[in-house]
Order: C-alpha cells, then sequence, then structure tokens
C-alpha cells in the first residue's frame, strides 16, 4: 500500500473518502479501500460499516466486501 501523509491527505478530495463529509476512510486506491473495509469491519458502527462497503464497491466492483478474502486484483 502507497503511504498516505497527511499532506497528501489533505489534497484529495471528498470524494476519496469512503464517508466525505467526515474524510473517513480513504478509499482513492484498491489498498486503501481495502484497508478502510478492514478497519471498518473492526472498528466502525453498523452505518459506517455499510457505507463504507457501499462506497467501496461503487468505486471498486471487483473487491469482495470482505476484506479478509485475499483477494487480488491489483
Amino acid at each position: 500500500m502507497s503511504t498516505l501523509t497527511a499532506a497528501t491527505r489533505r489534497k484529495l478530495p471528498s470524494s476519496a473518502f469512503a464517508i466525505p463529509e467526515s474524510r473517513r476512510y480513504p478509499i482513492h486506491d484498491r489498498a486503501h479501500a481495502r484497508a478502510a473495509l478492514s478497519m471498518v469491519a473492526k472498528y466502525g458502527s453498523p452505518d459506517e460499516k455499510s457505507r463504507v462497503r457501499a462506497a467501496v464497491k461503487r468505486r471498486y466492483p471487483s473487491i469482495d466486501s470482505d476484506a479478509g478474502s485475499g483477494s487480488s486484483d491489483e
């Protein structure tokens, strides 16, 4: 996964986040989308889980919602 510095994160448009109004869970690339799925599965509220899964599915339909699936579609 590419490193996302604070400066780079600030430059991302809100549309690059699964929850754009709070700029949480960046999904600007496949690696970060998978990380967002993993993090929200562990720490997210039920609402966040559904929103992140839907955002990732819209942006990357080939990524399985189960972050632990081991799917490799870089």
